[in-house]
């Protein structure tokens, strides 16, 4: 079958998983990032090389707020609450970060790859 430009937009493809959260007193659903959100958040991993902007980012908290949706898949959280969600327990935040992680190839050794592939095409 060959795809139209209505199938791939209409394409239901950011799945979402049920992560347990007892801080918060519930689970939450966390889904797939969105190849914008991912582009994103791929910049931000390469700006903690700097240790000045490192200090700045909020990348926990940023991720969280971009994977955290409904049971629809509408994000509960936008850009302007990433530094309330930062003031949140940092275990219940990790919990999220690590499912999300997960779920879009974030792992500490897909970055590194991510980095060196970067690396490579700048060079």
């Amino acid at each position: 079958m060959t795809l139209t430009r209505d199938t791939i937009l209409l394409a239901d493809d950011l799945p979402k998983v049920l992560v347990p959260v007892p801080e918060w007193g519930g689970d939450v659903y966390v889904r797939s990032l969105t190849a914008n959100e991912r582009d994103f958040i791929e910049l931000m991993y390469m700006d903690l090389r700097d240790e000045k902007k490192a200090k700045q980012l909020k990348l926990r908290a940023t991720i969280c707020a971009m994977s955290i949706v409904d049971d629809k898949g509408n994000r509960l959280f936008s850009e302007a609450d990433i530094e309330a969600l930062g003031k949140k327990s940092f275990k219940a935040l990790d919990r999220v970060k690590t499912a999300a992680e997960k779920l879009n190839a974030l792992t500490p050794d897909e970055v590194d790859e991510l980095e060196k592939n970067s690396e490579t095409t700048h060079a």
